[in-house]
């Protein structure tokens, strides 16, 4: 796993307070595929049972029939919240969206890729 330090250049605060979250494994029910300007391809609209749906990239699940898929890996869809001149650790980089550890906390979630600069501090 490669990880890489970014500057956080733009803040960034979770629209979804409450993100869908599932292991290996896990039925999912499909929805509508992103569409909108900022270039974010491969994600769909996923629900399963129990939760409220969630933005899913298309390269971890795998449709077993209409709108019903199974998830290749353990998942969530929480992001993280940000302030402009953070730095972050990043280990995961996904249709235009960054895994990404907080470098003063423990928290840890999906940032927009738009919103960070890679640095080599």
């Amino acid at each position: 796993m490669e990880t890489k330090k970014y500057l956080v250049i733009q803040d960034h605060t979770t629209d979804y307070p409450e993100p869908i979250s599932f292991a290996k494994g896990t039925l999912l029910t499909v929805g509508k595929r992103y569409d909108g300007p900022e270039g974010w391809e491969d994600w769909f609209f996923c629900e399963t049972p129990g939760q409220k749906g969630g933005w899913v990239p298309a390269q971890i699940i795998e449709f077993v029939k209409d709108k019903t898929a199974i998830s290749l890996e353990d998942y969530t869809a929480r992001e993280l919240n940000a302030r402009k001149g953070e730095v972050l650790i990043g280990t995961k980089t996904i249709n235009g969206w960054v895994w990404c550890k907080s470098n003063d906390s423990l928290e840890s979630g999906w940032i927009p890729l738009a919103n960070l600069q890679e640095t080599y501090q």
